[in-house]
């Protein structure tokens, strides 16, 4: 009985005292921004044929079909030309700033109202991606993802260093666009532009009061108690999606593969032959012949495809094997999008894996992109002394030190001298470095 007890005391306390899993949200982050940023870019001359209002999926039938489901889209508040421009350039420049990392609880709700007003505008355009980025856009909603590799950090460790010296650091920019935001909103439900179901309206609501609380919070509660319980129940809310995120990943991967099973040309071993040979996905007709042309190859990847699709939920319990598989997916999705010429799913696929990524990986491989950031930065800088005093800075001699590795003053693992606790598993979500609206606050939430 102790043992439980202990066991859910535990629990209870990873579950609040931190946003679990940092590097995995922010990886969650980039990669769904850039794969919508990338969409609308390479569509940006077709964009009329579309999501137009005088493309081939018109007017009249987007509002039938709105007025049937109720989806969300603001495209349908406005027939004019310059509306639709306007919301087409916002889209682009909010997953800009998502993919940066700026205001990333402002940005990541116009990420998602961008991807539902033009998604949800015209619904026979795209592939199985955009049902991924679709989903995933509203969890990431919920998730604190500008906790590491984000603007967000540099300006959340840059004012702990103004705290650190005595001065006052106030934050206009962050009430002018709730401001802003706010009186959009507004004026959109005095114009009736929200009707229809009323999921998204109430979750923008909610995310709006939400943020103006913890802003009142912030800047007039005399304890710091109040502040606590927001960033527990942030805590709790992030960890959930993340818990959702990882859940539908799998429930994609699962009913693909068991989908794939109940196909006579899966269970032959032959399936993988016909796209190969379709012309609306072969890019490369020659590579395509190349792949298809050895039978055992074909009914290998066939009969592989199934297997590690099936088997990747249950193989999360076992972290070796599970990257493995997660290795053998992104390989695979990397093929799709050369060999059949769907980038953009592959790319939402790959966003989706990257939760299941170990920390250390992602860890090294941050590493490795400061390094050679610095030394792009060195070289433009004019190389010696310039670039040798920006990569010395704040680590060792010549070696960058990533942003959000690590709170000032507080133990990593077993690395630090005199450290005798055991470190979690490479791909367990570590501590939250802090909450890039929150500088002040770094380890907070329930002992239970």
């Amino acid at each position: 009985m102790n043992r439980f007890a202990l066991a859910v005391s535990t629990g209870i306390a990873r579950v609040t005292e931190a946003a679990l899993g940092p590097y995995q949200t922010a990886m969650i982050r980039i990669g769904f921004s850039a794969t919508w940023l990338l969409f609308l870019l390479r569509e940006f001359p077709h964009r009329q044929e579309l999501y137009g209002p005088d493309g081939p999926w018109s007017w009249n039938l987007a509002e039938q079909l709105v007025s049937l489901n109720g989806a969300f889209t603001a495209l349908m508040w406005s027939h004019g030309q310059f509306w639709f421009e306007s919301v087409y350039v916002l889209a682009v420049v909010s997953s800009v700033l998502l993919l940066l990392g700026w205001r990333t609880r402002a940005m990541s709700v116009l990420f998602m109202v961008g991807v539902l007003s033009l998604q949800n505008r015209s619904i026979f355009m795209g592939d199985g991606g955009d049902n991924v980025l679709h989903l995933m856009c509203i969890y990431l909603v919920f998730t604190r993802c500008g906790q590491v590799w984000s603007l967000d950090e540099r300006r959340a460790r840059r004012s702990r260093e103004a705290h650190a010296r005595g001065e006052h650091v106030v934050d206009r920019v962050g009430p002018a666009l709730w401001g802003v935001l706010g009186l959009v909103l507004v004026s959109a439900a005095f114009l009736d532009r929200l009707s229809g179901d009323w999921v998204v309206p109430a979750l923008l609501w909610a995310l709006w009061l939400a943020q103006a609380l913890w802003w009142a919070v912030g800047r007039f509660a005399r304890s710091g108690q109040s502040r606590i319980m927001l960033d527990v129940i942030a805590n709790i809310v992030h960890n959930g999606a993340l818990l959702v995120i990882m859940a539908e990943a799998c429930l994609i991967y699962a009913t693909a593969g068991w989908y794939k099973i109940q196909g006579s040309r899966w269970q032959d071993g032959t399936a993988v032959y016909y796209p190969l040979h379709l012309q609306s996905f072969s890019p490369w007709p020659a590579l395509a012949d190349l792949l298809s042309s050895n039978g055992v190859m074909v009914m290998l990847v066939t009969y592989g495809t199934v297997a590690v699709q099936v088997a990747f939920p249950f193989t999360l319990f076992n972290r070796r094997v599970k990257n493995v598989l997660l290795a053998a997916m992104i390989t695979e999705h990397a093929v799709i999008a050369v060999v059949l010429g769907l980038p953009f799913f592959s790319l939402a696929m790959i966003a989706a894996d990257s939760v299941f990524l170990p920390t250390s990986f992602l860890r090294r491989v941050g590493d490795g992109a400061a390094r050679v950031r610095g030394r792009l930065w060195a070289r433009w800088a004019g190389g010696g002394g310039k670039g040798a005093g920006l990569l010395g800075r704040g680590g060792r001699k010549g070696r960058p030190t990533p942003e959000g590795h690590r709170a000032p003053g507080r133990p990593g693992p077993a690395t630090d001298p005199g450290c005798t606790k055991t470190p979690r598993p490479a791909d367990r979500p570590d501590d939250n470095p802090g909450d890039p609206e929150n500088p002040g606050q770094r380890h907070v939430g329930f002992p239970a």
